[in-house]
């Protein structure tokens, strides 16, 4: 089963349509968290909301999760060791009000266990391979880097 997930504040519905439209062509079983009480998919199961309990399950039960690059998909990918799919939100789409998601693909692109399609023609070929790699969890570069940067940004007044 593929797990998308939008994030709880925004719509994402060039996400939803290009997933519906691979999982129409692949027969492939997907349910996605929606923010939107009506995507108009037809080939994946959509829900708007999700209880946290539910969607850590759905999460655990994933083979891969699908998803736009906000940092707690991220981390819940890594803390889960989740194969990891994002396709970051655009401001020139009117999809977000900056790019903060095109920098934080950027700054991931390349980690063990996440890919990145940069738009949604990309999304399919992304989907269909196979990483046997999964995430690692142990000191990287990266990874440490990704936490001392999180942790600044909360830090921050």
């Amino acid at each position: 089963m593929i797990f998308a997930t939008v994030g709880t504040q925004l719509v994402f519905p060039r996400l939803i349509a290009a997933l519906d439209a691979i999982a129409g062509r692949h027969g492939l079983e997907m349910i996605a968290q929606t923010c939107d009480p009506a995507p108009g998919a037809r080939h994946i199961e959509c829900r708007e909301h999700v209880a946290p309990a539910e969607f850590d399950a759905l999460f655990a039960r994933a083979e891969l999760v699908v998803g736009h690059a906000g940092i707690g998909t991220i981390l819940t990918a890594r803390k889960l060791g989740k194969p990891l799919l994002l396709l970051p939100r655009r401001v020139s789409l009117g999809e977000h009000r900056n790019d903060h998601q095109m920098a934080t693909a950027r700054f991931v692109a390349g980690f063990p266990g996440i890919r990145i399609a940069w738009d949604e023609n990309e999304l399919e070929a992304r989907i269909l391979e196979r990483d046997p790699a999964t995430p690692e969890f142990g000191e990287s570069p990266q990874r440490t880097r990704l936490i001392a940067r999180v942790r600044d940004f909360l830090l921050q007044d």
